[in-house]
């Protein structure tokens, strides 16, 4: 099979595409025939050895794809070959075949195609976790979503307006706050115009935020964190900015507020049932139109480089998804 490799750590522009073994499964393992993977900030972090948990070089990267069943191991009940997947493996998914424990399998809503179901996994997997378990989200309660439309970002409005909330969407230009008001956004604020701390102060009536979705950092982190109303809750989801923020104890100690780590991915490893039926109520929520995944910017598997800039930049609207196959991604 063809897999596009990480052989030294470094810069995404240095993978490489090459023949790579075709996985075998064994006991509750599946392999997937992958028709199209999704690309995500974290990628960039593991390629360059600068992620939480290291993968030694060499490796194949990619934490998430949709495709077809080619073979499952002596102990595999839920699915057999034929069977249309979204798999989320902890590697390997920047390959033509993907191997992954019957755990991390999903099925493909039948309303959503290899490329939608390509860019569903981590980025709604990460956020309807963040919000259900992490921050136990209550209906008409605020939610500020920091880089509002990026993968995750959008995937929280989304699901902030499925589970009730008022939504205030915040991002880096208009044309990106157009994209989360189509999403859903109530309100939005372009923080390179604004002070983030000022807008909300004036669109909550000086009370602050329930909630903040924050896969950023940095000063926006501070600045959001400053903003949270009594009992608020700081999701802390990502650091695509780039900085560490050193959030300070006395505003959790004046407001009784809490800051609450997300890492989604080690959490359904420990927590596969309670994973198993968030996705179940996820592919429901798809199935009936209430969520819409934006597999908004497909890319040639070849053309890698280049969606990777796409999130390294942070340029992307939605989701940014490699084409892996020939198959059909409308399907």
């Amino acid at each position: 099979m063809r897999a596009l490799v990480c052989k030294r750590y470094g810069s995404t522009d240095e993978l490489v595409i090459e023949e790579y073994p075709d996985p075998v499964p064994a006991g509750d393992q599946v392999v997937v025939d992958v028709a199209a993977a999704g690309l995500n900030f974290p990628d960039l972090l593991i390629v360059a050895g600068k992620y939480q948990d290291k993968t030694p070089p060499p490796f194949v990267p990619g934490n998430e794809a949709a495709g077809i069943v080619s073979a499952v191991g002596a102990t595999v009940s839920r699915f057999k070959p034929g069977d249309r997947v979204i798999v989320l493996p902890r590697g390997g998914a920047l390959a033509e075949k993907c191997i992954a424990d019957e755990s991390k399998i999903a099925p493909l809503p039948g309303s959503m195609t290899f490329a939608q179901g390509a860019g569903f996994g981590v980025v709604y997997g990460t956020s309807y976790h963040a919000l259900k378990q992490r921050a136990q989200l209550e209906s008409a309660e605020t939610l500020l979503v920091l880089g509002a439309a990026g993968g995750v970002g959008i995937a929280a409005v989304e699901l902030g307006k499925v589970l009730g909330a008022k939504l205030i969407a915040a991002a880096s230009s208009d044309e990106k706050l157009r994209f989360a008001t189509e999403a859903g956004a109530d309100e939005t604020i372009n923080y390179s115009k604004e002070s983030l701390r000022d807008a909300v102060k004036t669109l909550t009536g000086n009370r602050g935020v329930d909630v903040v979705y924050d896969p950023v950092g940095g000063e926006l982190s501070l600045q959001a964190y400053r903003s949270l109303a009594w009992h608020g809750r700081h999701l802390v989801v990502g650091f695509a900015g780039g900085d560490i923020p050193a959030f300070p104890a006395n505003i959790a100690l004046l407001k009784e507020a809490s800051v609450v780590g997300v890492w989604w991915g080690t959490w359904l490893a420990k927590h596969p049932d309670e994973h198993r039926q968030n996705m179940l109520e996820l592919g429901a929520w798809a199935a009936d139109g209430s969520l819409q995944p934006r597999a908004s910017e497909i890319f040639a598997f070849e053309d890698f480089a280049a969606a990777f800039r796409r999130i390294k930049e942070r340029k992307a609207l939605g989701k940014v998804v490699l084409r892996i196959s020939n198959q059909n991604l409308s399907h």
